[in-house]
């Protein structure tokens, strides 16, 4: 693109916290009609730079030029006026609200709001692009695509001309990722300038047209999409060949461990967040669990650890060489008293999972551990178990004694999953395992929980990538509005038959 028009450069952009050099000199630039792809393992500093670009953070060094001039973005909404905005992985809506007034909560218009005319404007926005929301529609009343679009049409209706999306398909069916991808090629089409900032290979693959790699903090190089393929960026990203092959071994006699009966659970107000759910999780094989945000996965693991109460149904527990009991009605230590060996990462990494404030080491004294197999084994103590996680997943900390909640959220993650599987369980729960972690670091995780599989435990894991649920899992539960809409194989299921049962409630076959 010799007389490409450019958007945006950065030209040497340093940020410092403290001692640590989050961005370290870096030179990118972005085109008008161009998607660029930010790739980086954890810590690589891929958000910091784009909070420079939006405003929420300022650099020590560097300069930034908007359409070839340099300018001083100090806020959010310096960052509007020069035409950039981004669109957070978390929403930022007011949820009484209606699509139209969040989109233009906090513009100073001048005069008394006239809200058919701001209807009008964001109609005409939809339109041009293909965006499919209701503008009078309440956000309470929408699903997580239609609220991500919301946040979408808020940027441009503020007539940014460069969009950022940090992990834009997160939460999205392959049917909604189409349409996303669908709208993001029609804005750049109309010289929209796009990064997106993902782990998702396949997708970067599918979309941008450029890739720019960091690592470490530092610009490692930008290369034309269809000039590359995953193993060469990965290799970018990490420095060194990694196998990206997800190993999905069969263990000969899988046996019933847990077995799910008419599961029905209530939240506070009498809302009914499982209806009817059954299934049998088997020893020796991976479970994975799919469905839409809140179709009710998160309650399904708490309620099986016992941190959630179940108003009908039995989860029965069946140990190995021992008479089957129900776990119904008891709390995680009666459960654990019982002789349950069942690990549980939760969704709420510091709010359930750890405490923020001990370090590693404090971290695994939290639960009763015991010797392992497999990655670790024979601990003597906390500190040691906590040494062997920080070198086997590499975990980024100063010493395991740093606070967690001063880690990552990829740091914090393999600190939580180390800790869950070197307690040897018969049972083991995930909930986004692998959420906020590059790739390297997950196809690790992916490796630990096929170990545990075939060790004869029964893993249950609730992911959110389809192509990973397929890759990894033996068997996959599809959860749509708390009900089981379909168990299929995931050897030979498909992601559009998945998406649809994602989206509907489809003909339920046995689990």
């Amino acid at each position: 693109m010799e007389n490409a028009v450019s958007a945006i450069e950065l030209k040497g952009i340093t940020k410092r916290f403290g001692e640590v050099v989050a961005n370290d000199g870096i030179d990118l630039r972005l085109n008008r009609g161009e998607i660029l792809s930010l790739l980086g393992e954890n810590g690589s500093g891929k958000t910091t730079l784009m909070n420079m670009l939006s405003g929420i953070y300022f650099p020590d060094e560097g300069q930034i030029f908007v359409g070839g001039q340099p300018v001083s973005i100090r806020s959010p909404k310096d960052a509007f006026a020069n035409g950039i905005g981004m669109i957070h992985q978390h929403y930022k809506l007011v949820h009484v609200f209606t699509a139209t007034e969040n989109i233009v909560l906090g513009l100073e218009e001048g005069g008394r709001l006239d809200i058919k005319a701001a209807e009008s404007k964001v109609r005409a926005i939809c339109g041009k692009y293909g965006f499919d929301i209701d503008p009078a529609q309440k956000i309470y009343d929408m699903s997580v695509s239609q609220k991500q679009t919301v946040e979408i049409v808020k940027v441009l209706y503020r007539g940014a001309e460069i969009l950022i999306l940090d992990e834009p398909t997160a939460v999205l069916t392959p049917q909604e990722t189409d349409k996303l991808f669908d709208v993001l090629r029609a804005m750049k089409a109309d010289g929209k300038a796009i990064v997106i900032i993902t782990h998702k290979l396949h997708e970067v693959m599918a979309l941008s047209d450029k890739v720019a790699v960091l690592r470490k903090g530092r610009y490692i190089g930008t290369v034309n999409t269809a000039e590359t393929n995953p193993q060469a960026l990965t290799d970018m990203m990490v420095g060194h060949a990694v196998t990206l092959n997800i190993d999905r071994p069969q263990y000969e006699k899988p046996v019933p461990r847990l077995e799910v009966k008419n599961l029905t659970c209530l939240d506070g107000e009498g809302v009914r967040k499982l209806s009817g759910v059954s299934f049998t999780a088997m020893g020796g094989e991976i479970l994975g669990i799919a469905g839409i945000a809140g179709s009710g996965q998160r309650e399904l693991l708490e309620a099986i650890s016992g941190l959630y109460p179940a108003a009908e149904g039995e989860i029965i527990y069946t140990p190995e060489g021992r008479e089957p009991s129900n776990l119904v009605g008891r709390t995680p230590m009666q459960i654990k008293k019982a002789g349950v060996a069942m690990a549980f990462v939760p969704e709420d990494r510091l709010g359930m999972g750890l405490v923020g404030s001990m370090g590693m080491t404090g971290n695994m004294m939290l639960r009763s551990w015991k010797k392992g197999k497999g990655v670790f084994i024979n601990r003597k103590d906390p500190n040691a178990l906590a040494m062997e996680i920080w070198k086997e997943l590499e975990v980024v900390t100063p010493s395991t004694e740093f606070p967690v909640r001063r880690m990552s959220g990829g740091n914090v993650q393999k600190v939580l999953v180390g800790r869950e599987i070197a307690s040897a369980p018969s049972v083991l729960m995930t909930a986004y395992a692998v959420r906020g972690l590059d790739i390297n670091t997950s196809y690790t995780i992916y490796n630990l929980l096929t170990e545990q599989k075939m060790k004869g435990v029964a893993v249950i894991y609730v992911g959110e990538d389809l192509d990973v649920l397929l890759e990894l899992c033996d068997r996959i539960l599809v959860l749509c509005g708390g009900q089981v809409s379909g168990v299929v194989d995931a050897r030979s299921a498909t992601k559009d038959q998945i998406g649809l049962l994602m989206t509907r409630l489809g003909g339920k076959e046995g689990a």
